[in-house]
């Protein structure tokens, strides 16, 4: 430091009796007091790029100084007048200026208050105002990662987030980015901003702001980032940041008036900062890992964006639109909704809840409604992998790009999907079938199992359900069972659902799966015709989430093929990692069945099923006539399947089901000692059902399930009831859901419950 000192010294007639190092992003800052005054000395590495850019920040500080004369660092003019010089060390040059030093609390070692933030927004505006009139082609010809005009510049740096599921958040507000913010860029306002509003940027003193520093962002960018970049460096350490950027936002707006479409993009501008703010920080983290200073505020920034995840995005905008005055997004009313709905669909497409809910969009484990209102997502098992989850969403839109066809033609994404789903199996079941939906996967499994054993008599279970095809109808109690059900048809046998909590055989029996087993293979042995093939699913969805009973299985399976019949586990809702520690349902069991029903979660709710099953029965098949599916197999329906499993493996979903699963039930459990209506917690991983009954008893208590279900979606949590008897509370929620999650809904619970007993139930 000692050349730079006399370096100094002689250009600007000083005489310095200290400095210090500061923190800095790329460059060296040093703060240097002299007898009489106290300046900042910046320097940067030289490039001609990087001395026109801090020629450039200099003319705008020059342009300001008339107004905001106490407010902006000044220039200080080296001898002969130049504001930025070149200075040699050990033969690398570096370029060098000085600044006046401003007095004042960085606003991120002050306790923000209402004041402070008004003011901000305020300030801003002011300075936005006195910009407008400024112009400079050098900096209107930056392109740069900080310049949310220019963000998809920052997607090289995703793959560095070492967490999975951190990057899988980041790649979907990218996405919404695309879809939402790009569309409008040709009629969003521009113009020079400071462009980095943030919390170490920001002087306050006596609950005002009185000045801003480090101009070295400036950009010639959309105006309204300057209010998005403010909102997010104040807010992302609040529980409610939402709260803190509608005060910004208003004190901004009445100074330098928004427009409706800036901030309607508001909302997903601050994503994008934040995004910004984390892979830079990943970035810096991989090639300068000493820099603590370039990740400073990385805590910060993934709490709030988790944090933003859960506000609905017309939630946001609403707000933001009350603060400026404009009048609220609204929707139509539900009445008017189902009039229109059932103008040409039936009302037998029956709709969830007292209070339907018209969903608009979603995002991992969250659905948001036309209302605004945010609901935790603990029912759809479909978004297997999430709402709208990017990795999902990208496979389709770039394959859909490229090629949709079926399976008459030969391309790569079939044979790469069946390949990497086979994987998944024992090397037995090496065959695959590819259809449209679950339903159709039960009727072709059941054509399969018919053709191979030239039977048509099946074994099914209690309460079972297998899709919405006749075939599949016929085979599913739930439905043929149903009041207004047609009936059980004489060629098929039903098996006593083998249920420890409500069935002959309890849960204080270890032997209570053998025993179920031995009576259904006595049905198996009374049967006047051979048994074509036995299906059931794992856990019992429609049952009410009932578990087949421990040994089960092992009695029943090789009791259906001594007689030439085979075993078919429906997978439906049970597969793909769901139940935790097994990433098919039947490996609960320790048994191997014949024939496979997937569907439902392998695309994340892209309309896709398939059947898996062995070489045998494949090959019996094909001794008939041609099978063809338009839709099954397609490419499309592929790369989307590939890209679940993708997701699973890379985000370790499977594991998270059977740590989330065991706490989830682990906390339900303590509710049911607590209350006495909950009569039965089960299931494994994140397909959990508990069962309300009336106090002490094992009696079905179907209003009061229904009150649970029903106060849940008034509080935005969505399970819903099922089981014989309705009484069933079903929660099989995607995968990403967390232990706050489950906290979330067993406290919600546990509420409506106190609530429902102090009024006397």
């Amino acid at each position: 430091m000692t050349d730079v000192n006399s370096f100094l010294e002689k250009e600007f007639d000083l005489t310095i009796i200290d400095y210090k190092q500061l923190a800095g992003y790329d460059n060296l800052n040093y703060r240097i007091t002299t007898t009489n005054c106290t300046y900042i000395y910046k320097t940067y590495q030289y490039s001609e790029v990087t001395f026109d850019m801090v020629k450039a920040e200099n003319d705008t500080l020059l342009f300001l100084q008339n107004d905001f004369e106490k407010e902006i660092p000044k220039p200080i003019p080296f001898k002969g007048g130049t504001y930025v010089k070149t200075f040699s060390n050990n033969e690398k040059p570096t370029i060098c200026r000085m600044l006046s030093f401003l007095e004042g609390d960085f606003l991120g070692d002050v306790l923000l208050n209402k004041q402070i933030a008004e003011s901000l927004g305020a300030f801003l505006a002011k300075l936005d105002l006195k910009l407008k009139g400024f112009k400079n082609y050098t900096i209107q010809s930056r392109q740069w990662e900080w310049d949310l005009q220019y963000f998809h510049l920052n997607r090289k740096h995703i793959n560095e987030i070492t967490n999975a599921t951190d990057r899988n958040i980041v790649r979907y507000f990218f996405n919404q980015f695309e879809e939402n913010v790009k569309p409008l860029f040709p009629e969003l306002r521009k113009q020079i901003i400071h462009n980095d509003a943030n919390e170490w940027n920001v002087l306050v003193q006596h609950n005002k702001v009185t000045g801003i520093i480090d101009f070295g962002d400036l950009a010639h960018s959309f105006l309204i980032n300057e209010l998005a970049i403010a909102i997010t460096y104040t807010c992302y350490d609040k529980e409610n940041p939402l709260e803190w950027a509608v005060l910004l936002l208003k004190a901004y707006h009445q100074k330098l008036p928004l427009e409706a479409k800036e901030i309607s993009i508001l909302y997903y501008l601050i994503a994008a900062r934040l995004c910004t703010s984390v892979c830079n920080s990943a970035h810096a983290k991989k090639v300068n890992p000493d820099n603590v200073y370039a990740y400073v505020s990385e805590q910060s920034a993934w709490k709030m964006l988790y944090h933003w995840l859960a506000i609905n995005p017309i939630h946001a905008e609403n707000e933001f639109r009350k603060a400026a005055n404009f009048p609220i997004k609204k929707f139509d009313t539900i009445p008017s909704l189902l009039k229109r709905r059932f103008k040409h669909i039936s009302p037998i497409l029956s709709t969830s809840y007292k209070e339907p809910i018209q969903m608009v969009k979603s995002a991992f484990q969250y659905m948001y409604d036309a209302e605004g209102n945010t609901f935790l997502d603990a029912y759809n098992n479909i978004p297997h992998v999430g709402h709208s989850h990017p990795k999902v969403v990208e496979a389709a839109q770039h394959q859909l790009a490229k090629l949709n066809t079926n399976t008459r033609y030969i391309y790569d994404e079939l044979a790469d999907y069946a390949e990497k789903l086979l994987e998944h199996f024992p090397s037995q079941l090496n065959k695959v079938f590819f259809v449209n939906s679950g339903s159709a996967a039960s009727d072709l499994a059941i054509r399969l199992a018919n053709n191979h054993t030239r039977s048509n008599t099946m074994m099914v279970m209690e309460s079972g359900y297998h899709g919405n095809t006749q075939l599949a109808i016929d085979i599913s109690d739930y439905k043929f069972n149903n009041s207004k059900g047609q009936g059980q048809k004489s060629h098929i046998i039903k098996a006593t659902l083998p249920d420890t909590y409500r069935g002959k055989y309890n849960a204080n029996d270890p032997n209570a799966g053998t025993l179920y087993g031995k009576d259904a293979v006595a049905q198996i042995n009374q049967s006047k015709h051979p048994i074509s093939a036995f299906i059931s699913e794992p856990i019992l969805g429609c049952a009410g989430q009932v578990p087949l009973a421990d040994g089960y299985l092992k009695e029943v399976y090789p009791a259906i093929r001594a007689q030439g019949g085979v075993c078919i586990s429906d997978e439906v809702q049970t597969g793909f990692g769901r139940l935790g520690d097994h990433f098919w349902g039947y490996e609960a069991h320790g048994v191997i069945p014949d024939i496979v029903i997937l569907g439902k979660p392998i695309a994340n709710g892209h309309p896709m099923g398939a059947v898996v099953c062995t070489e045998e029965i494949a090959k019996s098949f094909e001794k008939g006539v041609e099978f063809f599916s338009s839709f099954g197999g397609n490419p499309v329906s592929c790369v989307i399947a590939s890209a679940v499993l993708d997701v699973i493996a890379e985000e370790k979903l499977q594991e998270k089901a059977k740590i989330v699963g065991d706490y989830y039930m682990a906390l339900l459990k303590d509710l049911m000692q607590k209350y006495s209506c909950i009569g039965n917690v089960r299931g494994s991983g994140l397909f959990i059902g508990f069962e309300i009954v009336k106090d002490n008893t094992k009696t079905p208590n179907t209003t009061l399930a229904s009150h649970i279900k029903n106060e849940l979606r008034n509080k935005h949590i969505l399970v819903s009831t099922d089981g014989p008897f309705n009484n069933v509370i079903k929660t099989k929620p995607p995968l990403c859901f967390s232990k706050k999650d489950a906290e979330n809904v067993v406290m919600t619970v546990n509420e409506i419950l106190e609530k429902y007993y102090s009024i006397g139930a």
